[in-house]
């Protein structure tokens, strides 16, 4: 047993996974969760890791930079994959899970580890003593936030997050939707809903026409890319949609025994199948909007919302001028960030900033151990590395992606997919002895 500890703020899926690496090491931990004392506009449940938009977990396959990412923290021991592998429910190649088994594994874990103490209260300030790792996520306000930004001496930043609804799987017409996964991965994971020409064009124009909800501050520079609201889609042309998440491409409608104009998916968001979200439509549309625009949608004319969609503002530090690859300030090494206030986008990814910051805050405590590193050649480390790059001229939210890893240096015959399961081979080889040093450390 050690004597140290470490304090985190925030039980989100950052937080959870830096206190559970912590305390695998051996370490005790304070971790400071402010509900169900105060929740944020996004969060529905007092449970840990709470997934607030979409119950995706995005690719599992190796060849894409999410897949790797999360086999890298699967061979780390990561407590989020853990839980999220447990917790599976049919999505094709895409890992989704039942969002409350999900985060109730979590929790569980997290409150039953002995050395990890559980205190709900809202943190105000910046402790200022003792090794601290902040994961308060992407919508930190309040006295932290400000208690944030002058220890940081810096102006806040932020982009739009946005929320897809979810509908019950009973009130779904069965008669015009039908089980398909596109391209055939996966099996027929996906409730499809087909348009023809005439509906498309007529729910394009309901769509772009609808009410919206007032959402201070908000305007179209600062969307984040891979959570635009349809109707922000919708704007940027007729067929914007059509080559988006309405793609009907690898879907063949059994009424017609042809590909649809245009078709919406549905992904189921629980382990029973009782209900749906609507993917890829994130929206900031208002409900009785949401209702009656969203009830255009061939199989959805008497459907039953157990959740609108939502739209919230998110805000993240400039980590570049801030942080090292460890997640940590430059100027007061004993603070610690993680999750999407350090502009790494994504539950994955938010998870894989939780891994690091709390491994590299026990080396800070346990000065018996031998701190590795994760070099950019992983993606866990390229993420690290781009969040800390001080030559990122315009620094955004980033997903994990093979842009940000580091060069084979050889060519690689065949296509794309062969050339990503190569990163992938060496990301893999790479962790793999990193795990073996680790494992000397593990309580």
């Amino acid at each position: 047993m050690f004597e140290p500890e470490v304090t985190i703020i925030g039980a989100g899926l950052a937080g959870a996974e830096a206190a559970w690496q912590v305390a695998r090491h051996g370490v005790r931990v304070r971790l400071y969760e402010m509900k169900p004392v105060r929740k944020s506009p996004a969060h529905h449940s007092d449970k840990f890791a709470e997934l607030v938009c979409s119950n995706s977990l995005r690719s599992n396959q190796l060849e894409n930079g999410v897949g790797l990412l999360k086999e890298e923290l699967r061979i780390l021991g990561s407590l989020i994959m853990e839980s999220a592998d447990k917790a599976q429910v049919p999505a094709g190649g895409a890992l989704a899970v039942d969002r409350e088994e999900f985060s109730g594994y979590i929790t569980e874990r997290i409150k039953n580890h002995p050395l990890i103490e559980v205190v709900y209260d809202e943190i105000k300030s910046i402790p200022d003593e003792g090794v601290v790792i902040i994961a308060t996520g992407p919508l930190t306000d309040g006295e932290l936030y400000d208690s944030i930004m002058q220890k940081i001496g810096q102006k806040d930043m932020h982009f739009f997050d946005a929320a897809a609804p979810i509908v019950m799987e009973s009130t779904i017409d069965r008669s015009i939707c039908f089980a398909m996964s596109r391209y055939g991965k996966g099996g027929d994971d996906y409730l499809n809903c087909p348009m023809n020409e005439e509906e498309y064009r007529a729910f394009y124009e309901a769509l772009i026409s609808a009410e919206l909800a007032d959402v201070k501050g908000f305007d179209k520079e600062t969307v984040f890319e891979g959570c635009m609201p349809i109707e922000t889609m919708a704007k940027r042309g007729y067929d914007t949609m059509r080559f988006g998440p309405l793609k009907p491409v690898g879907l063949i409608d059994p009424r017609t025994g042809k590909e649809p104009y245009a078709c919406v998916q549905l992904r189921q968001d629980d382990r029973m199948a009782s209900i749906y979200n609507i993917v890829g439509f994130q929206t900031r549309l208002k409900f009785p909007e949401q209702k009656r625009v969203f009830g255009m949608i061939p199989g959805l004319q008497n459907a039953e919302f157990t959740r609108m969609g939502v739209m919230h503002r998110n805000t993240y530090i400039e980590s570049p001028k801030l942080l090292s690859a460890t997640y940590q300030l430059r100027e007061d090494p004993r603070i610690f960030f993680a999750g999407q206030i350090t502009g790494v986008e994504g539950y994955i990814e938010s998870t894989a900033s939780g891994y690091l910051s709390g491994y590299y805050a026990v080396t800070m405590v346990r000065p018996d151990m031998e701190q590795v590193t994760f070099s950019p050649e992983t993606m866990i480390g390229a993420m690290a590395a781009y969040v800390s790059d001080p030559n990122v001229k315009h620094f955004v939210p980033m997903n994990a992606n093979f842009g940000l890893v580091a060069p084979l240096g050889y060519k690689v015959k065949g296509k794309k997919k062969e050339k990503n399961l190569a990163y992938a081979e060496r990301a893999i080889a790479e962790v793999c002895k990193n795990k073996e040093k680790m494992e000397l450390f593990w309580k």
